[in-house]
C-alpha cells in the first residue's frame, strides 16, 4: 500500500465521485460517512455530532502508526445546505448542526489530521477541504453555509502558512463550482421565500451548465501535484479542463 486516503462525505455527491476517481490504483480508501460508500473501508460517523470526531482522530492515529507508504491524503468533502432559510426563522437545532458540520468539523478534523501526520517521514501529506463560492458572495438563506465556507478559506490560508514554516503538509481549499449533486436538487426544491436566488440555480440546471461530479473530482485530484502555494484557495472554474 503506497497511498492512504480518507474522504469524508464519501457516500454521496462530490465525496462519492472523489472515491470513484482516486488516481492511485494501490490506494487504501477509508470513507467517513453515515452510510457505507462502496469501494471504501467504512468509518461510520455523523460529523455534525462532535462526539463522532474522536473516532476519526483514532482512525488517523491508528492507521498512520508505522505507515511506510508514499502519500497520505485527507479530503474533507462532508457538508450540508440544510436548513435553507433565513437566520431567525429556521429550526435552531438544524441551524446548529449546519454550523458545526460546515465550520467547526473541518477545522477540528483538519487539526487532528495534522497532528497525526506530523511524525511521518518522507511521505507526501495533503489536507484538502471543499469550500464554495458562497464564501465570497451574499446568498440570503445561506447565512450559516456562507459564513462556514469563509471560515474554512481563512483557516486554510493560515494553516497553509503554518505548514510552510514548520510542518510540510500541503493544505488546500477547493471550491468545485455548481456541481450536479443532491445539493442542487435540494436548492431547486426549496421555496423562493426561503432562498430568493433559487431561480439562478434552476436556470443553470435547465441550461445544462452544472458540472458533472466526476469532472470536479478529477480536477481536484490533479491539484495535489500542481505545485500550488500552501494555503491556496482554489476555484475549479478557474482551472484548465
Amino acid at each position: 500500500m503506497a497511498e492512504l486516503v480518507w474522504i469524508s462525505g464519501a457516500s454521496g455527491g462530490i465525496g462519492r465521485a472523489l472515491v470513484d476517481s482516486v488516481p492511485w490504483p494501490s490506494a487504501r480508501i477509508i470513507g467517513i460517512s453515515r452510510r457505507r460508500a462502496p469501494g471504501t473501508e467504512h468509518l461510520a460517523a455523523d460529523l455534525a455530532d462532535p462526539a463522532a470526531w474522536d473516532e476519526v482522530d483514532a482512525s488517523f492515529r491508528r492507521e498512520l502508526a508505522g505507515f511506510g507508504g508514499d502519500r497520505v491524503v485527507f479530503v474533507h468533502a462532508a457538508g450540508t445546505l440544510e436548513p435553507m432559510g433565513f437566520a431567525g426563522s429556521v429550526d435552531t437545532a438544524a441551524y446548529s448542526r449546519n454550523v458545526v458540520l460546515n465550520s467547526a468539523a473541518p477545522q477540528v478534523l483538519g487539526h487532528m489530521f495534522l497532528r497525526a501526520v506530523a511524525a511521518l517521514g518522507g511521505a507526501q501529506r495533503h489536507l484538502v477541504i471543499l469550500t464554495s463560492g458562497a464564501a465570497r458572495s451574499v446568498y440570503p438563506g445561506w447565512s450559516s453555509y456562507g459564513a462556514a465556507k469563509a471560515a474554512v478559506d481563512q483557516w486554510v490560508r493560515n494553516v497553509g502558512a503554518e505548514q510552510e514554516l514548520r510542518g510540510g503538509t500541503q493544505v488546500l481549499a477547493v471550491a468545485p463550482g455548481t456541481v450536479d449533486t443532491g445539493m442542487q436538487e435540494l436548492i431547486r426544491a426549496t421555496e423562493a421565500d426561503d432562498f430568493p436566488q433559487r431561480q439562478k440555480f434552476v436556470d443553470l440546471h435547465e441550461a445544462g451548465r452544472l458540472t458533472p461530479p466526476a469532472e470536479a473530482a478529477a480536477k481536484t485530484w490533479r491539484l495535489l501535484d500542481a505545485g500550488l502555494d500552501n494555503g491556496s484557495v482554489v476555484d475549479l472554474r478557474d482551472q484548465p479542463g
